[in-house]
């Protein structure tokens, strides 16, 4: 069956993640010890061991959970002979986990995304100060509905859409006004319920701008090779291998739309019939069975995960 592998964003971190992965597993720990080295921060500690608090700040939570998908494929790769150019026919990830399946994929080192991460954490953290902006998920609603509840909203602030997860979920993102006003218009069109997201800043929309300055700076410092599968692009939900087209992505990425649903439905459309997800929690798993229904998807993020891997 073929298969594409996939990497989770941010919202899937819990203390603990991890951590038994990095007792059983000397290539699990190679990478968590990397990823330490890399950012100068104790940060295997604080995936293990918490506090939550610290662990949820951007700045953290981002290469942390590349650092726990890394480690589930190292693992794998060591103990069931996984080989992704061999066993994959894609790869993707959720807004910062398009930076781990990158990774996974070759283009550039598990140390590279580390430090790459923390800078995209950390300017995305700067863009917008506190209490500026707001997201919202829509439950319910198609694409092309959310959007026109966005523009409505606007009104001459930002109000765009963040994420198209599929299964009527979108989230919307921009000015705490102008989402909250979208709240106030998603009644009665569709929308069973608007929720507001506990985040610490309005990510992948407009007032990102900042940040994706601060992306491409440091992007264009790093050296990146083709993939050694074809990476699905959050922004184009179409596959790249182009370096120059992948870093061009990678800055867009910052304020676009992730577009996970049009990404997941191209893939099956091209042959995938299994998805896996590799690292913390299971968030895409879930958004991947509704997606793409006639496709299996599973997690791997545990021992027995790994020991159970097929």
């Amino acid at each position: 069956m073929t298969r594409a592998f996939i990497f989770p964003g941010q919202g899937s971190q819990a203390v603990g993640m991890g951590k038994a992965l990095n007792e059983a597993s000397p290539a699990a720990r190679r990478v968590f010890e990397e990823v330490d080295e890399a950012l100068g921060q104790n940060l295997s500690r604080l995936m293990f061991e918490g506090p939550a608090d610290e662990l949820t700040l951007t700045a953290n939570a981002q290469p942390a959970l590349m650092a726990a998908s890394l480690a589930v494929l190292r693992t794998l790769e060591a103990e069931r002979g996984l080989d992704l150019a061999r066993d994959a026919a894609f790869v993707a990830g959720h807004s910062l986990g398009e930076y781990s399946a990158l990774a996974a994929a070759g283009t550039f080192s598990i140390s590279d995304a580390a430090r790459l991460l923390r800078i995209r954490g950390e300017a995305m953290q700067r863009a917008v100060a506190p209490g500026i902006g707001a997201m919202a998920a829509l439950l319910g609603p198609d694409l092309a509905t959310a959007q026109a509840i966005a523009e409505e909203a606007a009104q001459g602030m930002v109000c765009d859409v963040a994420n198209d997860n599929g299964a009527g979920q979108v989230v919307l993102s921009g000015h705490k006004e102008a989402v909250e006003r979208a709240m106030v218009l998603a009644q009665g069109r569709g929308v069973r319920r608007a929720v507001l997201l506990n985040v610490s800043a309005p990510f992948h929309c407009a007032l990102m701008a900042p940040a994706a300055e601060a992306m491409r700076g440091a992007l264009a410092e790093v050296t990146m090779r083709a993939p050694v599968v074809p990476v699905y692009a959050n922004v184009t939900a179409g596959p790249l291998t182009d370096p120059d087209a992948i870093r061009a992505a990678l800055v867009t990425q910052v304020t676009g739309t992730v577009r996970w649903s049009e990404s997941v439905a191209a893939m099956a459309e091209a042959g995938v019939g299994r998805f896996v997800e590799l690292g913390a929690g299971k968030v895409l798993t879930g958004l991947v069975k509704r997606i793409a229904p006639s496709a299996s998807a599973s997690p791997v993020g545990t021992p027995d995960d790994v020991a159970a891997y097929a």
